[in-house]
């Protein structure tokens, strides 16, 4: 997720389990320590595919979060001798805050390596876009709302914080249930066309769990089509493009493109672009748009010649979220791609 909701549901948290002992020293300690696990994107390294596959990994993992949040409680409780709360008091926010930033992490489809330094793929469950204003408003509003009410009264007020963490929450089943909702629709939409397949990825389109995107992934091919909540027919409309992956025979052990497969979980294509083999990951964007694509090899006859990995550059426009908005509403609208220009 974003910076800024990360922050806020570190400060909400830490309100909640010592702001009545602590003050607003609470709040301020959990939205430090919930952006420490992102110090990993500042730490790029020159390799765009280490920077890429290696984000959301150590720090990111269960084990740093049960390593890390006693020496931070043991840091702070030495920093706040005197603040009346103990250093298993100050463990307990560090511990609830760090473990929720790798799990909210891990709710998005860039994938999260929970289980580093294990070699296993990393967990996307997919079901929260990195941006959600539904989701990030309610933990500032209502910690907000306690901060100003506890600057003019005696005790401390709690509610307000409270129904803020539990709409959040609340949120997070309604995105879940809703993924489960549209991937049991997108099976049997598959079953009724005759459509055979691999893997099946379902994603909130930016900012929001009202439109999904579903990504279909066969041999020789990927569908994409797109499912609202307030959509009514029955049927999936699909969009189908080609995948032929025979450009990377021959590199399939250089290392990028090893650690490109493994990392994007098989959502991928491939493509030659002005001479070069490029791998694209599926996940995130949409066709024929997407954010992360990566020149691994040099096109050659018989085989492509490997290279050192470049990352090429998103072609975003602020239209795509217009066409998001646009197709909520509005079942029969087209792909972005292919309206009338």
């Amino acid at each position: 997720m974003d910076s800024l909701t990360h922050i806020a549901l570190g400060a909400a948290i830490g309100e909640s389990v010592l702001g009545r002992k602590v003050g607003r020293r609470a709040a301020a300690w959990g939205a430090v320590i919930a952006i420490v696990p992102d110090v990993d994107v500042v730490l790029a390294l020159a390799d765009p595919v280490v920077n890429f596959t290696y984000h959301r990994s150590m720090t990111h993992s269960l084990l740093f979060t049960f390593v890390a949040a006693p020496v931070f409680a043991w840091l702070i409780h030495r920093f706040h001798a005197d603040a009346g709360a103990r250093f298993r008091d100050w463990w307990l926010l560090c511990l609830l805050v760090l473990v929720t930033h790798a799990l909210l992490d891990a709710l998005t489809v860039y994938g999260t390596q929970l289980f580093w330094p294990f070699d296993l793929p990393p967990t996307m469950v997919s079901s929260i876009f990195i941006v959600d204003p539904a989701f990030t408003l309610p933990l500032l509003a209502g910690l907000g709302t306690t901060l100003y009410l506890a600057g003019r009264r005696e005790t401390r007020p709690w509610l307000p914080n409270a129904v803020g963490l539990t709409l959040a929450a609340s949120y997070l089943l309604w995105g879940l249930w809703s993924k489960h909702d549209v991937e049991r629709f997108t099976q049997a939409a598959l079953e009724a066309q005759g459509i055979e397949y691999n893997q099946i990825l379902t994603v909130p389109t930016p900012g929001n769990s009202l439109l999904w995107r579903i990504l279909v992934m066969s041999d020789d091919a990927y569908y994409e089509g797109f499912r609202s909540r307030f959509d009514r027919g029955r049927e999936l409309s699909l969009t189908r493009t080609g995948r032929d992956l025979s450009p990377l025979e021959g590199i399939e052990d250089h290392w990028p493109v090893a650690r490109l497969r493994w990392f994007i979980r098989g959502f991928y294509t491939v493509t030659v672009e002005e001479g070069f083999v490029v791998i694209t990951d599926l996940r995130m964007g949409h066709e024929p748009n997407y954010v992360f694509a990566f020149r691994v090899a040099r096109d050659s006859n018989p085989h492509p010649i490997p290279i050192d990995a470049e990352q090429l550059p998103m072609d975003f426009q602020l239209g795509e979220l217009g066409w998001v908005w646009r197709r909520i509403w509005d079942e029969t609208l087209p792909p972005r791609h292919l309206e009338p220009r």
